[in-house]
């Protein structure tokens, strides 16, 4: 499965990045198959080790701000490994042809 999240801390002013940055930090110690961009971060592996890492990256930030959200989309897909570089790829291939 793949899951696609985001955490905001709330109340603690506009400059976010220090408290997004120890969320991705949980991800990146994971191990798990991640990607980071402007908006998410994505992690790949099971169900139960991919929540773990969302509950942990949430947990982090929420030890410093008064309020957290949360913003999750899944792609349950079983048999399917290697799925944040696989669907790239095939809307690259798309693009080139």
């Amino acid at each position: 499965m793949i899951v696609a999240f985001s955490v905001t801390p709330l109340g603690v002013g506009e400059d976010v990045g220090e408290y997004v940055a120890d969320a991705v930090r949980v991800v990146r110690e994971s191990g798990l198959p991640h990607r980071t961009d402007a908006m998410f971060t994505s992690v790949e592996g099971e169900w139960d080790e991919v929540m773990d890492v969302v509950k942990r990256a949430v947990a982090v930030v929420e030890e410093r701000a008064p309020r957290v959200s949360v913003v999750m989309k899944a792609d349950i897909r079983p048999g399917v490994t290697d799925g944040l570089t696989s669907k790239v790829a095939t809307v690259e291939r798309y693009l080139a042809g």
